[in-house]
């Protein structure tokens, strides 16, 4: 039987929005060690599809290797409620909570069922500067 301190450790802690970052990510990113991340992340979650993930409103897996990590981290800044903002936005549309674990395969159905509109998808991603270079955005926010 699996203990919670075991589950806890598979766990992976992914933002709400990251779910559609993941999904069009390019090779693009802040800085080399940011792409190297993201692209862990990414090959961590293609090799185990259903890995469970704890979906939050707070840096995860991907933040740890981003340059603007530390202003997110600051509650107040105008970053990091724009971003959390973003992440409230796709949880409200998914109809989960934040904290709410998950698989990831089940994870991108959702994201994938629920956020296909273009109003949708502009809702989500808003002024985020990836948006040019982003698949999932391109394919979704047509």
């Amino acid at each position: 039987m699996e203990t919670d301190s075991e589950r806890d450790s598979e766990l992976l802690k992914i933002r709400a929005h990251h779910l559609c970052c993941i999904q069009g990510f390019q090779g693009y990113g802040y800085s080399p060690a940011f792409v190297a991340n993201m692209r862990a992340v990414i090959s961590d979650l293609e090799s185990l599809p259903s890995r469970p993930l704890k979906l939050v409103t707070e840096c995860d897996a991907i933040c740890v290797s981003c340059p603007s990590k530390r202003e997110c981290t600051i509650q107040e800044s105008i970053l990091s409620r724009r971003i959390r903002q973003m992440d409230l936005v796709v949880l409200d549309k998914l109809k989960i909570e934040d904290g709410s674990v998950i698989n990831a395969d089940e994870a991108f159905g959702l994201i994938n069922s629920r956020i296909n509109s273009s109003s949708d998808v502009e809702e989500v991603c808003g002024t985020c500067k990836w948006r040019q270079k982003c698949l999932w955005y391109m394919q979704a926010g047509k």
